[in-house]
């Protein structure tokens, strides 16, 4: 049995800085406490744990005083910073520089163009902690759209700009853009609607990375965690190009699976997939394919 890790799975740059962020602070200090899963991966984030890392919700965070917080990748609204201040608590930021730059754009936008009482449109999910940083810019006043059946709650008589959470699918991104678009040249304003493609070409990338790789072997394990968006997604692109394609979450799950006829197995997994779980999980697959050898 060959079994291959896919050299492009795994953390994006925005995780990799975030961690690294945290493990460095935690070489010299005994505790960290970080708002919300530094990654959405609970095997992750159970390692971060166990070196010192405290998870802590909105809710802790505005009771704590004279004390550290890292912000993660996903970054935050700018009331997070305010009662930073407030209550005199050092910011370890690790928002995503990608992410950043979206905050500012939205941010400017809406400052610019609060009299043309212009709609925010933000592609994401309700409740992510990326969408909720967006929000934040334009002081929860945004419009957020996950998908094409909710069009009908944009005022195609006002101006609109549309902008996305950096981790959605662009091809679906880009049927939104169209199907608004449609929208307001059948209502006769069509000059009205602006949009930013503001998805990272990096994690955008991954999808076709993915299905390639995909392809290539036999069996694919997709390792990831259930709460992942992104490994979802990419999950079922898995399937699409290679329909025995089997998603887990742990290493240990490898040994429940029919993996004796493969010649060639893939493992592969999301932006917020360890390295270290995916190794776990080839050698696992080494392990199983050992004994059965043995056994024959």
């Amino acid at each position: 049995m060959r079994i291959t890790i896919d050299d492009h799975s795994g953390f994006c740059f925005g995780v990799i800085h975030a961690i690294e962020t945290a493990e460095r602070y935690l070489q010299d200090h005994d505790t960290l406490y970080c708002l919300g899963d530094l990654v959405h991966n609970n095997e992750e984030v159970a390692r971060l744990k166990g070196i010192g890392l405290r998870v802590i919700t909105h809710e802790q965070f505005k009771l704590l005083h004279d004390t550290t917080v890292l912000i993660r990748a996903h970054g935050e609204p700018p009331s997070t910073y305010d009662i930073a201040r407030q209550n005199h608590i050092t910011l370890i930021d690790a928002t995503c520089p990608v992410v950043l730059r979206l905050q500012q754009s939205i941010f400017d936008f809406h400052h610019n163009h609060q009299h043309q009482e212009c709609q925010i449109l933000i592609f994401g999910k309700k409740g992510h902690a990326e969408v909720i940083g967006l929000l934040g810019q334009v002081d929860g006043q945004g419009l957020v759209i996950s998908s094409e059946e909710e069009l009908d709650r944009i005022d195609y008589t006002r101006p609109a700009m549309l902008y996305s959470q950096t981790t959605q699918e662009l091809e679906q991104y880009y049927r939104l853009i169209q199907a608004i678009q449609d929208r307001y040249e059948a209502s006769g304003n069509g000059a009205l609607f602006l949009y930013k493609d503001t998805i990272c070409r990096k994690v955008a990338l991954r999808a076709e990375q993915t299905a390639e790789f995909a392809r290539q072997h036999d069996t694919i394990l997709f390792v990831s965690d259930e709460k992942s968006s992104n490994g979802l997604y990419l999950f079922n692109i898995c399937k699409k190009h290679n329909p025995n394609s089997h998603f887990i979450t742990r290493a240990e799950q490898v040994l429940d699976l029919p993996l004796s006829l493969a010649e060639s197995v893939g493992i592969c997994g999301a932006t917020s997939t360890p390295r270290w779980l995916m190794e776990e999980c080839a050698k696992r697959c080494q392990e199983s394919a050992s004994e059965e050898n043995f056994s024959l």
